[in-house]
C-alpha cells in the first residue's frame, strides 16, 4: 500500500511539473508566505513572524528523495507585536541579531511519506549552531494565472535551547519554554 502511496504522490508531483524526469525550481514569494513561531512567556502565548524568508525548493518529479531545500531567514526582520520584546529577541542573550544576522536550514534529502506529505532531513542553524532536523511538510500544488505554483505547509517543533537562544537568564524554561512551534505556510512565485 505504501508503494501505491508513494507512486500516487509521485505521478501527481510529476503532473503538476508537466514532466517526469527533469527537477523544477521554484523561489518563495514573499508577500503570501508566511512562516510564524509561537512561543509562552509565563504562561501567557505569544506570536511572531520571520519576514523578509528567501529560499529555494529543487524538486525532481522523478525522484522526491533528491530535493534540495535553502532557506535563509534574517533575524533582525523578525515581527512582533510589541519593540521591547523585538529588542529583547534581537539582543545578545536571545538571537544576538548583531553577530548572528541569518538563521538557515538546508536539507539535500525529501522521503515521500503518503500522498503529499514528506519530510526533508536537513541542518538547521541558528547562532553558528548546526543541529539536524527532520522538517515535515504537505505540498500543495495550483494554477496561478495559467501557471504552477506550489503551497507548501508545516509545522515543527524546536528547541530554542539547542541553539542557545537564551542565556543568561533567558535559559530558565519555567518563564520561556525550551519549546517553540514554528507553523509554515509558503507559496512559490
Amino acid at each position: 500500500m505504501r508503494t501505491l502511496r508513494s507512486f500516487t504522490g509521485l505521478l501527481s508531483l510529476a503532473a503538476f511539473v508537466g514532466v517526469s524526469a527533469q527537477a523544477a525550481t521554484w523561489t518563495l514569494s514573499p508577500g503570501e508566505s508566511r512562516v510564524i513561531f509561537h512561543y509562552a512567556y509565563e504562561d501567557v502565548p505569544g506570536q511572531g513572524e520571520f519576514r523578509n524568508v528567501e529560499a529555494t525548493f529543487d524538486i525532481d518529479a522523478a525522484n522526491s528523495g533528491a530535493c534540495a531545500i535553502n532557506v535563509s531567514i534574517p533575524i533582525a526582520e523578525i515581527y512582533v507585536d510589541t519593540s521591547e520584546v523585538k529588542e529583547y529577541l534581537l539582543d545578545v542573550d536571545m538571537f544576538n541579531a548583531a553577530e548572528f544576522p541569518t538563521a538557515t536550514f538546508q536539507a539535500t534529502q525529501c522521503r515521500l511519506e503518503s500522498g503529499s506529505a514528506f519530510v526533508a532531513d536537513g541542518q538547521l542553524t541558528i547562532r553558528d549552531k548546526t543541529h539536524p532536523i527532520s522538517f515535515p511538510f504537505t505540498l500543495g500544488m495550483e494554477m496561478q494565472d495559467g501557471r504552477p505554483r506550489f503551497n507548501l505547509t508545516s509545522e515543527v517543533t524546536v528547541n530554542r535551547l539547542d541553539f542557545e537562544v537564551g542565556t543568561g537568564w533567558w535559559s530558565d524554561t519555567v518563564a520561556l519554554p525550551n519549546e517553540i512551534r514554528i507553523e509554515v505556510n509558503v507559496y512559490s512565485q
